[in-house]
Formats: structure tokens, sequence, C-alpha cells
């Protein structure tokens, strides 16, 4: 397709260390047995499989086989319930009425992903993205066959952890309402080209694709094959990007397409999806902060576009503190109660607990005031210098609400507590502890 290829003149991203799709947990590739008492490894796939890989073998050799597993696994489920060829318009069928309803302000910035999620039966994700991607004409435009990207939506919920309290296709969908809201800004909308709109929404979806509901420093202590294969670096990241690449191809939804646009976008949607590596947040946001300072950002070049996404994602995957109260307080009770599920397999394990892990240290109030004064603040505030918006100010002017909700209920958790100062054994549950607020776990919660 000549009009892709002009599209397509974005510096390729260089590729990560290592080059696999590792396959989601149903078939091993993420999960732990967390009754295992003798070792916190994650089952590795090799070991699940009749021809696993022996340990002395090659990480390319691992992956070839990693890769040949889950493409045979994933064609048994789809000969087991392979979709029939149902037009367009037969789809919107599914939706109930209440959800065609909201669907027409899915642009709102108080949207409710959780009540869209009841209304769909739990099908939030598909719903909403393949919406996205009709209502754009993004279908027609890219001549995609519909069975097909039916077929890759249904696989990347399926890939989500439900299980997961805050890592899950509920927080892929959301994170994909943001950032079409991001997108439709007046100095994205007459900026981004249809390719531009196709890799946002894609990026959005599959960023944190077989997301194991641990963070990256425990893979690493675990000896988890994944910090291995990804040499410690971007480990969730590069693995939600290459499963996200297995199936795009498994499904072959870009396959029509020539070769040297099919990879180009593959590349570039690993380019947004690595952005959202919390790790590296003081690196882009400087980068951010400076292009803003010099006045420099130019949305005519394509590099200079692509830049913008990757911080309309990075927004978007940490947008929780900027929604209203209702919807912002239950992320976060979603989010620290995975932590504290984490620090308990550890302290099970007796391994060290990562910091905000622990439930007897840190409550839902301290992690969030921490996280929003240390992260999301400084994120958004040059989101706005960006764009000057109601949105921009909207989501501020939560957040400063939330901020000092969080501030009230630990006051009153301090106030209870400062009776109980004087017994023997006392917890102290205010925003002190014995960890820091500013210890915000790499990939915790928004990556």
């Amino acid at each position: 397709m000549d009009g892709i290829n002009k599209r397509t003149q974005q510096s390729i991203p260089p590729k990560p260390n290592g080059d696999s799709g590792p396959p989601d947990t149903r078939r091993g590739a993420i999960s732990y047995d967390s009754s295992d008492q003798t070792a916190l490894y994650i089952r590795m796939l090799a070991r699940l499989s009749c021809g696993s890989t022996p340990p002395s073998s090659t990480p390319e050799r691992r992956v070839r086989r990693l890769l040949s597993l889950q493409r045979y696994l994933h064609s048994s489920r789809l000969l087991r319930g392979a979709p029939q060829q149902i037009p367009l318009p037969i789809l919107d069928e599914d939706y109930t009425g209440q959800a065609r309803c909201m669907l027409e302000k899915v642009g709102n910035w108080n949207f409710d992903i959780f009540l869209f999620d009841r209304l769909t039966n739990g099908n939030s994700l598909i719903t909403l993205t393949f919406h996205l991607l009709n209502q754009y004409g993004l279908v027609e435009l890219f001549q995609l066959d519909i069975v097909k990207l039916w077929r890759f939506l249904v696989m990347v919920q399926e890939d989500y952890h439900s299980d997961n309290p805050y890592h899950n296709a509920v927080h892929a969908a959301d994170v994909t309402q943001a950032m079409y809201c991001y997108m439709r800004e007046p100095m994205l909308a007459k900026s981004l080209t249809s390719y531009d709109i196709l890799l946002g929404l894609l990026a959005a979806a599959t960023h944190d694709l077989d997301h194991p509901g641990v963070n990256q420093p425990f893979l690493i202590k675990t000896d988890h094959y994944l910090a291995s294969l990804y040499r410690n670096t971007s480990v969730l990241e590069n693995h939600h990007w290459k499963s996200a690449v297995g199936l795009l191809r498994e499904t072959g939804l870009f396959s029509h397409l020539p070769a040297e646009d099919s990879l180009s976008m593959e590349r570039e949607l690993g380019s947004l999806i690595l952005a959202t590596d919390i790790s590296r947040q003081n690196d882009y946001l400087s980068r951010f902060r400076l292009r803003l300072d010099q006045g420099n950002l130019c949305l005519s070049n394509a590099n200079h576009r692509h830049f913008v996404l990757q911080m309309a994602l990075k927004c978007a995957d940490i947008c929780n503190p900027c929604r209203p109260w209702e919807l912002s307080k239950q992320w976060s009770e979603k989010v620290t109660n995975e932590f504290f599920q984490q620090g308990d397999i550890e302290k099970k394990h007796k391994l060290e607990v990562s910091p905000l892990c622990d439930r007897e240290v840190n409550t839902v109030g301290n992690i969030q005031l921490g996280f929003m004064t240390y992260v999301a603040e400084p994120l958004f505030a040059e989101w706005a210098r960006f764009s000057d918006t109601r949105l921009s100010q909207t989501m501020l002017g939560h957040m400063g609400l939330n901020k000092a909700s969080w501030g009230a209920l630990q006051q009153q958790e301090q106030s209870s507590a400062a009776g109980e100062e004087a017994e023997p054994g006392a917890t102290a549950t205010g925003g002190g502890g014995r960890s820091s607020s500013k210890d915000i776990p790499q990939g915790s919660g928004v990556s």
C-alpha cells in the first residue's frame, strides 16, 4: 500500500535485546505457582512442553521453541472456537442499549470503564477498541479483515490476566479510552495521520499484554527467564510488545501489507509500548520538558509526532489520579491490592519485600500521595504546557482534589492510630512508616 509507505516516515527505533514473543499465562509463559514451597520461580514455558529446551541451550533456540509452542497452542484454541464470517453491522447486536449509549460519549473524561465493562459482559477492551478503530474509518482505510481483527482483539483480551486486581483487560480498556481523549485534543487531532492513530490505539490496547501482576524487580530477583532474555532491561514492556507482535503475526492482521510496512508498524508499536517503562520516566519527562522549553516541537515532523504519542501513552497509562474521585479511588485500591499481593508472596518465600508492597507498612493513601507528588503531577504539568486545554485543566483539577481527599483520609488514619502509639508492637500506618512514598517500584501499577 503506497499510502502506508508515505505515512511510514518515522525513524525505526532500535530493537531491544532479545528477539522473542513469549506466550501468555494460560500457557505458562509468565505465571507462577504460588503453592510451590521450594521456589518462587515463575514456571518457564519450556518446562511445560514435551520438547522443552534444556538449560544449556542458547537463548536463540529457546526463543524459537517458545514461539513455536505459542503458535501451536493458539492455533488449537482457534480451531476449537473459530469465529464465523460475520458482517460488521451484525456485531453491533452484541451491544446492549446502555453500552451503545456509553460509546456515544466515549470521548468524555468521566467515562466509567467499570460500568462499561459490566454492560459488555466483561468485553470492554474488545468492544471499545473495535468501536474506535471503526469510528476512525481505520478498518476500511487499512483494508483490515473484520474476522482477523475481531480474532486479534479477542486474543488480546484473553491474554490479559483477569485475576490481576489492576493489570487486566479493564485497565487496558481504560488506557485506550484515555488515549482516544488525548488524540482528540486540538493540537493532535489536526496533526495525527491515520497511521499514527492506528498505532496509538493498538499500543494502548496491548501495552500491558500478559502482565503477571508482579513488577520487574520481582522477575529479576526470582531469576525469571524473561529477565535473562531481556537482560534486566524493560523486561515487562519488552514482553508486552513481543506478545502483541506474536498475536499480530498469528492472526495475520497486517499480512496483506508489504513486509516492510508490517515490520515498521511492529517496531513503532514497540517504541510506544517501551515508553511506558516507569523506570525511564525521568528520561522521557526531561526530553519533553526540553522540547517545550525550546519550543521546537513540530507536529508536521513524523518523529516529533511519534514522541508526542509516546508521551500521550505515558499519560494514559498513569491517568488514574486524574479521573473523578469515584473512579480514581477504585483504581487506587486495585493497584495497591496488587502491590500487597506481591508483598505477601515475597514474605511467604522469605524474599525482601519490594517497596510499597508491604501491607503492614503502607496504606492506599500514602502510596497514592507519593505517586501523585513524584510521578503524576510532574508529567501532567508538562502535558498541560503542551496542550493547554479544558481537558488538561480538568485532569489537574481532579488530581488536586484527589490528593486532598487522600491527605484527609491519611490524617484520619493518623489520628485514629495516635492512641495506639504507646502500645507495644503498634504499627505506623500514616504517611511515613519504614517506606518512603518516593519509592515507586519499577513498573508498579503503571507499566
